[in-house]
């Protein structure tokens, strides 16, 4: 599990900034803030007072967003639990003698849970499958009994309809060579698919495959992978960061940080929805983890090097990525491949 600990567990980095280093009066007391905390924990506020001015009240805040006011220079208790995992950019607004003076810290919050860890042993192949060796996988999902597929690369991105036991294609609709395919998903007949870098996706047929409209992204982000619940379309854009857009309009209604009790986890790519949970592989990682989509807190990543070396060289170096995950809701089973991967599994965790 070597590969895995080594994307779970890495450096961590938070930074204290101070209003004390401009000579002001006031300063938020750090002596006994830590750099990292989790969820379950409380920070006590407090501003340093170094000539015993008079504080009338003080007012926090968390990547501007009120958390509470204390009297004089009462300790400010802020749990926890109700925020966002990643920095937390507390400023403290001291209100004194008619003047107010801004003071800045920080520090990150981080999940409180220890993903667990799955290894070859822990799922089974049920089956084996052809896989176009010539496809760039991006997105993979079925719908009706059908796997689609979404290929990438300039010039050779397509959205396609695939026979997954004999992994012929029956339909094929390439991109403009402009486009680089990205993530697609199958939402209330519609499908979607994203564009890396173009910031635009399009909305198919789902029965034709015919291209009914275009739509812009709803801020300056890239495409990577797409899923859906049943509410919203999930998007990711190779950050930590998911988004959850709205089907009808594409934009944005919320996001989430994705981490695990150590860091943040970033270059999340193909997403699937999977029993109420996200399951993302992690670009250039032969490991997929599986988010809680309320918070983001990473609750188990599975390492498929295995997979990987049962599929031929790839074609270019760098190529043979384990990117691909659809669940078949008829069998209750997880197909997984990548991009130029000659073969797809059909796999069930033990």
């Amino acid at each position: 599990m070597k590969k895995i600990n080594l994307l779970i567990i890495t450096s961590l980095s938070a930074f204290l900034f101070n209003c004390s280093e401009t000579k002001d009066l006031f300063s938020i007391a750090t002596k006994d803030l830590k750099q990292v905390y989790k969820p379950t924990e409380t920070v006590n506020l407090s501003i340093e007072n170094v000539e015993n001015a008079k504080i009338d009240s003080v007012i926090y805040f968390s990547n501007d967003i009120k958390l509470g006011k204390s009297t004089e220079n009462a300790v400010f208790n802020l749990k926890l639990e109700k925020l966002q995992f990643g920095i937390q950019d507390i400023k403290a607004i001291v209100h004194s003698e008619g003047e107010k003076t801004e003071c800045l810290t920080s520090f990150e919050l981080v999940s409180n849970i220890t993903p667990k860890l799955y290894e070859s042993k822990d799922y089974t192949i049920l089956n084996t499958y052809s896989h176009d060796a010539n496809a760039y996988t991006q997105g993979l999902e079925f719908y009706n009994g059908i796997l689609f597929e979404g290929t990438g690369q300039n010039g050779e991105s397509t959205l396609r309809k695939t026979d997954y036991k004999s992994g012929n294609v029956s339909k094929s609709v390439p991109l403009s060579p402009d486009y680089f395919g990205e993530g697609i998903t199958v939402f209330n007949d519609k499908i979607y698919q994203l564009t890396w870098k173009n910031k635009v996706g399009f909305i198919y047929n789902a029965a034709t495959l015919e291209q009914e409209k275009t739509f812009d992204y709803f801020s300056d982000v890239e495409g990577w992978g797409l899923t859906h619940n049943d509410k919203h379309l999930i998007m990711s854009d190779g950050t930590n960061k998911i988004y959850f857009l709205n089907p009808e309009t594409q934009k944005m209604e919320r996001f989430i940080n994705v981490y695990s009790d150590t860091n943040a986890i970033t270059e999340l790519n193909e997403l699937e929805w999977i029993d109420g949970k996200i399951w993302a592989n992690i670009y250039l990682k032969d490991v997929i983890v599986i988010i809680n989509p309320e918070n983001g807190a990473v609750e188990s990543a599975i390492d498929f090097s295995d997979l990987k070396t049962k599929n031929k060289k790839a074609l270019t170096e760098g190529d043979e990525v384990l990117n691909g995950i659809a669940y078949n809701p008829s069998t209750k089973t997880v197909f997984i491949t990548g991009k130029n991967w000659d073969k797809m599994f059909e796999i069930k965790l033990k």
